[in-house]
C-alpha cells in the first residue's frame, strides 16, 4: 500500500520521511521553491542507480529521485498555469504524478528519468486540471442541430451502406457550402459534451494511456472550447437563434429556409438576414480558431 501521495503546499518536506510527509500550509510558494532550486540534480548514473534500488524497495532511494525532480514540476506547471488551477495546485499534482513515476521508473529502458517522468507529471497536471473543467449548457437550438445532423447522417448511412462524409450530410440539410465547416465543428464540440471524457479521466486507478481515446491535452483544448462556444451561445439573442432554427431546419418537421422567407418569418431584409447569418458564425469561427474569447 502506497503513503498518502504529497499535494503542494503540502508537499515533500525535505526530511527522510519524504513520502509521507507534509510542507507546513504557512510555508509559502517563493521558499518552496528556494528549496527546491539547492538540491542537486543528478547524473544519468545516478538515476540508474538509484533506479535500481527503488525497485528494491529502497525507499530512502526513491526519496532522493523524487527531491532532484522537484524543479521538473515546478517547470511543467508552469505551462498550465492559465488554466484556472493556482501554480501551487498545479505543483500538488504534478508531485503525485512525480512519485508514480519514481515508483514505475525502469533504468534498464535507456531514457533519462526527466524524460519518462514528464510523462507522468503531465498526465496528472492533466487530470487535475478535467476536473476543473465547469459543465457547459448548450442552449436548446444547438441541442435540436446535433439532432438534426445525426438524424440525416442516419438516414444516409442507410441508404448509402456506409458512414456519409461531412459535405453529404451538410448538402442534404440543404447547409451552404461555405458555413457547413464551421457548423460541423461546432456541432462536434457542443455533442461530445465533456462529461463523458472527464469522468473517464477522474476514476481512482492508475494513469494508462489508451490509444483508442482522446489525450488528455485534447480533452482539456475541447473542454476548454465548449466553454467558450457555451458562453457564445448564451449571448445570442432570440433573434439569432431564430434565424439560425429556420435558416438549418432545425425545428421539429421544418426544412431550412431560404434567406427570403427567413425575412418575411421575421421582419427583416433577405440581405439582412444574410448579414447576421454570417456575422453568428464568423463569431463561432474566430472562437473555434482561438482568436477570440467568447
Amino acid at each position: 500500500m502506497h503513503p498518502a501521495p504529497p499535494r503542494f503546499p503540502r508537499g515533500p518536506r525535505f526530511s527522510r520521511d519524504l513520502p509521507e510527509a507534509v510542507i507546513s500550509s504557512e510555508r509559502c510558494l517563493e521558499t518552496y521553491l528556494q528549496e527546491i532550486n539547492e538540491v542537486p540534480l543528478l547524473t544519468p548514473e545516478e538515476e540508474k542507480e538509484l533506479g535500481r534500488r527503488i525497485q528494491t524497495g529502497d525507499l530512502e532511494a526513491r526519496e532522493r529521485m523524487i527531491r532532484a525532480n522537484l524543479r521538473l514540476v515546478v517547470s511543467i506547471a508552469k505551462m498550465y498555469s492559465d488554466r484556472g488551477l493556482a501554480l501551487q495546485d498545479l505543483i500538488a499534482e504534478g508531485n503525485i504524478g512525480l512519485m508514480k513515476a519514481a515508483e514505475k521508473f525502469d533504468p534498464a529502458a535507456g531514457c533519462r528519468f526527466s524524460t519518462y517522468g514528464s510523462w507522468w507529471i503531465k498526465q496528472s497536471i492533466r487530470r487535475a486540471l478535467t476536473n476543473t473543467v465547469p459543465s457547459v449548457r448548450v442552449p436548446g437550438y444547438m441541442s435540436e442541430m446535433v439532432s438534426k445532423w445525426r438524424s440525416v447522417s442516419n438516414e444516409l448511412s442507410y441508404k448509402l451502406g456506409r458512414t456519409p462524409n461531412v459535405a453529404e450530410v451538410a448538402n442534404e440539410l440543404g447547409i451552404p457550402e461555405e458555413t457547413w465547416a464551421v457548423l460541423r465543428q461546432t456541432i462536434e464540440t457542443s455533442s461530445m459534451g465533456p462529461q463523458v471524457s472527464l469522468d473517464a479521466l477522474t476514476q481512482n486507478q492508475d494513469v494508462v494511456e489508451d490509444p483508442r481515446s482522446e489525450s488528455p491535452d485534447e480533452t482539456i483544448a475541447h473542454a476548454d472550447l465548449l466553454t467558450k462556444i457555451g458562453d457564445l451561445m448564451g449571448a445570442i439573442d432570440e433573434r439569432e437563434a431564430t434565424i439560425l432554427r429556420l435558416r438549418y431546419g432545425l425545428e421539429e418537421g421544418s426544412e431550412p429556409k431560404t434567406l427570403k422567407e427567413i425575412g418575411k418569418i421575421v421582419g427583416l431584409t433577405r440581405e439582412r438576414v444574410r448579414q447576421i447569418e454570417r456575422e453568428v458564425l464568423k463569431r463561432l469561427q474566430r472562437v473555434i480558431d482561438g482568436d477570440e474569447a467568447a
